[in-house]
């Protein structure tokens, strides 16, 4: 995945069998970057935009954020909302990946600046096989730094 510097991978998933299951169906699609789960948003967006919120924390990295919506203490839309907001962060691509599949939330997760929503298929099969397909599509992708 991309040229320049490596592409971190930043995971928000609280469903612990799901974040294993995207991780184990990246790997088979041999993408080997380094993987950063967090099961909140609080921590993620701590670790993407630092401790003031600034995002200074993410100057210079390239970063590729795989959210879920369903979160235990905000919203992956919040999470979304804030960094597309800020301008060191912005660039990011952002894939949403999650069990919802409400029209009004697919557009709404757009007009925030999501680049891909993907809704997890219900059986195992499907989902690991959706997962190995964004893996494959990982592997090719450009990403760019952050400012």
């Amino acid at each position: 995945m991309s040229d320049g510097k490596p592409v971190t991978i930043i995971m928000v998933e609280d469903d612990e069998g799901h974040a294993r299951l995207i991780e184990k169906n990246i790997r088979r699609a041999g993408v080997a970057n380094e993987i950063v789960p967090f099961s909140n948003g609080a921590d993620a967006l701590t670790y993407l935009l630092g401790p003031d919120g600034s995002g200074l924390a993410s100057k210079g990295r390239q970063l590729l954020v795989l959210l879920d919506l369903n979160l235990p203490d905000m919203t992956g839309v919040d999470i979304l909302e804030k960094v597309k907001a800020n301008e060191h962060t912005r660039r990011s691509p952002v894939v949403v990946l999650t069990t919802t599949d409400d029209q009004r939330e697919i557009q709404r997760c757009y007009d925030l600046g999501a680049n891909v929503y993907i809704t997890k298929p219900v059986d195992y099969d499907g989902f690991a096989n959706a997962i190995r397909q964004l893996g494959l599509f990982f592997s090719v992708m450009q990403v760019p730094e952050t400012d």
